[in-house]
């Protein structure tokens, strides 16, 4: 989240509305429903989990086992086992 400074960006009379409520301090404007963006899509982080379940699925299929799994991606057993069992 970067920091805008509000006179530069709203119209006079909307600044002097805003003003009567707040006055040099941050304030948080949340983005409208329809503009919010899901988990993962901005950082890039949901595709690198996807890729590396995904990754995980492929050495799982090759042989190799649960625990050996856990061990190389650092996840508990039961978390590996949820990502190779639930299919995408």
């Amino acid at each position: 989240m970067k920091y805008v400074n509000a006179q530069h960006i709203l119209p006079e009379k909307l600044l002097q509305e805003v003003q009567r409520y707040v006055q040099g301090e941050t304030l948080y404007v949340p983005r409208t429903v329809q503009e919010k963006k899901r988990w993962g899509t901005v950082s890039g982080g949901k595709k690198l989990l996807e890729k590396r379940n995904e990754a995980i699925r492929i050495s799982f299929a090759k042989g190799t086992g649960v625990n050996q799994l856990a061990d190389e991606y650092h996840l508990s057993v039961s978390t590996i086992r949820k990502i190779i069992y639930t299919s995408k």
